[in-house]
């Protein structure tokens, strides 16, 4: 008797409910420190990083039609960490650091009432770091001396 019911029983493989311990948005960049990580204040007087990671995509797109190339083109990600122990870290980045970052992400959408030009006008994505890795320290330039560069 209770198989039957058990059988009648109908399953499905999704929810149409919100689940908030599962929902994830988190983008991976791997890229360049654009500039030294800053450290800033909120309104409310807490202390927060932002700074700046440079992507390119490469390889660069397939060529059109004419059969050139365009070219690579580098995208700025701007992120916030309000972690004070990640906050300490990134204090000692170098601009041009080769890093791994995880970042949650938020879209928001533009305030109604802003100008349209601008930036609380437009769409914005908000990026809170998560997690970053140095994989490579800053290139340093090499210096010639005037005999090699003769």
């Amino acid at each position: 008797m209770f198989s039957l019911f058990r059988q009648a029983v109908v399953t499905r493989a999704f929810s149409t409910t919100a689940s908030r311990s599962s929902d994830l948005s988190k983008l991976i960049l791997v890229g360049r420190l654009g500039r030294e990580p800053e450290v800033r204040m909120t309104k409310s007087e807490k202390e927060y990083v932002s700074y700046s990671v440079a992507t390119t995509n490469y390889p660069p797109p397939p060529p059109g039609p004419d059969g050139t190339r365009p070219e690579s083109k580098t995208t700025w990600h701007h992120i916030f960490s309000f972690n004070p122990a990640a906050n300490n870290f990134l204090r000692n980045l170098q601009k041009g650091t080769h890093v791994y970052v995880e970042a949650n992400f938020e879209l928001r959408e533009p305030d109604p009432t802003a100008d349209p030009n601008s930036p609380y006008g437009q769409r914005q994505i908000f990026l809170r770091h998560e997690n970053i890795r140095v994989l490579r320290g800053p290139v340093q330039p090499t210096e010639e001396s005037p005999e090699e560069s003769s």
